[in-house]
């Protein structure tokens, strides 16, 4: 009997789930993710699936995964090794056994190991007999079994019955981290139950006998002899919600288009791995967000641009293909010197690439990928929950600037998740000041004049269509201050550089980077969007070790923080890991003179610590 299994303390855990596609995968990793946030546990998700709609069940192709780490402090990243994995069939084991940490735990669900099942992946003999699992704790389930049992009076097919074997795995799961085993009952009945949009009783009756089933084998089994405890994270007391990095970006568009006072506007085509947000913004008509779904990328941004010149908060959100095809709209917005934000959830490149994999690949797309000199703002969000206010300063800078500004998330944190602390509405920096359409009721006597510009931030005059007396030309012609279409040489020699300085004065006010460890070391290792969780961990862990190294996160990648030239002259070397070959390295290259080594990473996966770590070693020569 387990009932009286050790309970031991941990301060982390890393817990990775694998299966068909249609195993669930993410269901159950976003709700053991929500219940561990929901017990105080700081928590960090990775979403890993496939881009086929479905690969052939029981192949490696068709693996679906779900990553998670889990503690008692501020967690970073999704982990590196996982502690536990849970593998539902043969393909998931071969496929994720190796990831394992060693002398970690693989769950396993023993009665999917046939003979097919087995060939159909190349195994010749049964992994969990022939000792090829050596060296991991490996706890092989008759799911199938039991979970036929525990709903062995249901009128239900065999192949939906054993579909419940996730819920299952969830009990056990619930039972061994000793988590509240109602949090996920409350789950189901959200999830399926009468109070759903769809409901689907007899579903709803059937996960929770699985899940059920799952705590009581976990307590009678021998099996488990020992059951984990994290104790609650110390973070700053607020209402927390577990949040994705899309639904964080949703949620400031809404929070931005309320503190600007202006109708917030989505003009979006679907896109893998930005969808969601498009999916969540759409379901926020409460609070007056607008969303249109158009029928390519190009009417998107067009849509979003028409939307600012009529005096709404403006934006489009893509992926790096859609970012492309987007490329002369956005230039549209640059020359017309109007208000909009782009959300980019980067994913593998080039082309249609990998579009379900993260990579950080559109930095240079961003800076450079657009005819003429069109210069822009770029902030990356560094994590889930930093979504939200990366996407609101977008809005702020965009309105104060009336300029494009990019925000560049990708596919770890615009589909991971971590809890988020819901701001109140009045923390939020009011962005009504920074609108100041032109009138003339506030301007007796004046003559509007459309490129007439703010002597501080050189931002235009904006002033909605139909105002009496603002009348003006739209276009993408260049232009003088009045608006006249103009070819003169001059002018457009004036109009570039004014476009340009907009974004140099942005520099002057951005908050300068922050040095986590010593302000003068051997080795600076800079971080900029996805990248940063990976980079805070691994050199928090090289410090504790008393190595010579410090680091730095980048939000604003364009322009760059005002001492960013400063801080690096105080180190040794730099060392600046990314998701692509080198893009950052390109930029800091060029701009500060100074060389910078590349740690370049393009597998569809974020980095892990310890490839930081090994970098950094070797930097040193250990």
């Amino acid at each position: 009997m387990a009932e009286n299994a050790k309970l031991t303390s941990a301060e982390q855990i890393v817990i990775k789930f694998t299966g068909d596609s249609g195993d669930g995968m993410q269901l159950i990793g976003n709700q053991l993710t929500a219940l561990a946030a929901l017990d105080g546990n700081d928590v960090n998700s990775l979403p890993d699936y496939p881009s086929e709609i479905r690969a052939p069940a029981g192949t490696v192709a068709g693996i679906s995964g779900f990553q998670m780490c889990l503690g008692d402090h501020k967690i970073y990243t999704a982990g590196d090794a996982p502690d536990v994995l849970v593998a539902f069939n043969p393909a998931a084991v071969m496929h994720s056994s190796k990831f394992v940490k060693a002398g970690g735990m693989i769950i396993t669900n023993s009665d999917s190991f046939t003979e097919k099942a087995m060939e159909k992946v190349g195994y010749t003999s049964n992994p969990l007999e022939d000792g090829s699992l050596n060296g991991y704790d490996v706890k092989a389930i008759p799911m199938f079994t039991l979970v036929r049992e525990a709903l062995a009076e249901m009128e239900l097919p065999v192949a939906a019955k054993d579909r419940c074997k996730n819920f299952f795995v969830m009990g056990v799961l619930c039972w061994l981290f000793n988590k509240e085993k109602q949090l996920v009952l409350d789950f189901i009945q959200e999830k399926f139950g009468p109070k759903a949009k769809k409901p689907l009783l007899k579903v709803a009756q059937a996960n929770t006998l699985a899940f059920k089933a799952g705590l009581n084998y976990g307590e009678t089994t021998i099996m488990f002899q020992e059951r984990y405890d994290l104790g609650a994270a110390q973070i700053e007391k607020g209402l927390y919600r577990n949040i994705t990095g899309n639904d964080a970006a949703a949620l400031a568009i809404a929070a931005a288009g309320e503190k600007a006072g202006l109708q917030p506007f989505i003009g979006s085509y679907p896109i893998t791995p930005a969808t969601d947000l498009l999916h969540y913004a759409s379901e926020m008509k409460d609070v007056d967000l607008v969303t249109m779904q158009m029928e390519d990328e190009i009417a998107g941004i067009c849509t979003a641009i028409g939307a600012s010149c009529a005096g709404n908060l403006a934006f489009t959100t893509t992926s790096g293909p859609g970012l492309a095809l987007k490329t002369e709209a956005a230039g549209m917005a640059i020359i017309l010197e109007v208000p909009l934000v782009i959300v980019n959830v980067q994913r593998g490149g080039p082309s249609t690439g990998l579009p379900t994999k993260t990579e950080q690949s559109d930095l240079l797309q961003s800076m450079f990928g657009r005819n003429g000199d069109s210069y822009m703002p770029i902030i990356a969000a560094n994590s889930p929950a930093d979504c939200f206010d990366a996407t609101f300063q977008a809005a702020k800078i965009a309105l104060q600037y009336r300029t494009p500004v990019i925000v560049l998330t990708d596919g770890y944190i615009g589909q991971g998740s971590c809890p988020w602390k819901v701001p109140k509405m009045s923390e939020l920096e009011d962005l009504r000041p920074y609108v100041n359409f032109w009138v003339p009721e506030a301007h007796p006597g004046e003559e509007y004049v459309s490129y007439k510009r703010d002597p501080e931030t050189l931002a235009r005059d904006w002033a909605i269509p139909g105002t009496k007396g603002c009348q003006h030309r739209i276009g993408t012609l260049e232009k003088n201050e009045s608006g006249a279409v103009s070819h003169d040489p001059a002018v457009h020699q004036q109009m570039t550089e004014f476009r340009k300085a907009k974004v140099d004065n942005l520099a002057k006010v951005l908050p300068g980077v922050e040095v986590n460890g010593k302000e003068s070391n051997k080795i600076l290792v800079i971080s900029w969007g996805g990248t940063f969780g990976a980079v805070k961990g691994a050199v928090d862990r090289l410090i504790a070790e008393g190595k010579p190294v410090s680091g730095v996160n980048l939000r604003w990648v364009w322009p760059f923080p005002p001492n960013l030239g400063e801080v690096i002259s105080r180190f040794d070397k730099v060392l600046v890991p990314e998701l692509n070959m080198g893009q950052l390295s390109l930029m800091l290259r060029a701009k500060f003179l100074v060389d910078v080594e590349s740690l370049s990473k393009v597998q569809g996966d974020p980095f892990r610590e310890y490839e930081v770590i090994d970098k950094v070693n070797e930097m040193l020569g250990e």
